[in-house]
């Protein structure tokens, strides 16, 4: 355990991208689980963040919400782990690419379909996203090229966009197209990813 880094959770929250994300790191961190209601509306919690939602994540005194910009931090906090390329290494806009259409289009994208929002046909201009097939034909394009969405190299980005077309084929929420099942089954299973699953799993209250 480390105070340096201190990752506040709850294991049916998106935390579980973050727990793969630390888990790829491999450095040490302290857990903090919070229950949904009470635990996270608490002043000391929203101290760390205001929004009273998981995960956060305090290194060293400093503050990081949200999820793309955890592990985009911890990618470049912890450079010996390689997840993330060099700002002069030509792959990075490719990573950055990822991490912010998953961030901003897809997760907008999904949300909307999921509660019946997504914009009339002649308004779709009016969002990031376009329409939600326009969304995913994007999301296809990203993941159809190399081996992982930076290049032939795995990264944070992989962890944070690759958590989301998991989800997303998981609960259909996304579409089966071949090119998402492949990507799935290229990350699903690296020893990181499994050793953050069977954690959160082992942390989800019995039924």
């Amino acid at each position: 355990m480390s105070d340096d880094l201190v990752f506040y959770t709850n294991p049916m929250s998106r935390g579980r991208m973050v727990r793969w994300m630390l888990e790829e790191v491999g450095v040490p961190y302290r857990t903090e689980i919070l229950d949904y209601g009470p635990a996270m509306k608490s002043p000391a919690y929203l101290a760390v963040n205001p929004m009273g939602k998981v995960p956060a994540l305090v290194h060293r005194g400093t503050v990081i919400t949200e999820c793309a910009a955890i592990c985009a931090w911890l990618a470049d906090a912890f450079p010996q782990a390689g997840l993330a390329p060099a700002i002069d290494d030509p792959a990075r806009g490719a990573y950055l690419r990822a991490l912010f259409f998953a961030a901003g289009p897809m997760e907008a994208a999904i949300s909307a379909r999921a509660f019946g929002g997504l914009p009339p046909a002649d308004k779709a201009g009016q969002v990031g996203y376009g329409s939600f097939d326009t969304m995913v034909d994007g999301l296809e394009a990203l993941v159809s090229g190399p081996a992982y969405v930076a290049g032939d190299r795995f990264s944070a980005a992989d962890v944070y966009l690759g958590s989301q077309v998991g989800w997303g084929l998981m609960f259909k929420s996304l579409p089966e197209r071949p090119a998402l099942t492949a990507y799935w089954a290229r990350i699903a299973d690296r020893p990181a990813a499994v050793r953050a699953r069977a954690i959160d799993d082992a942390l989800i209250p019995a039924r």
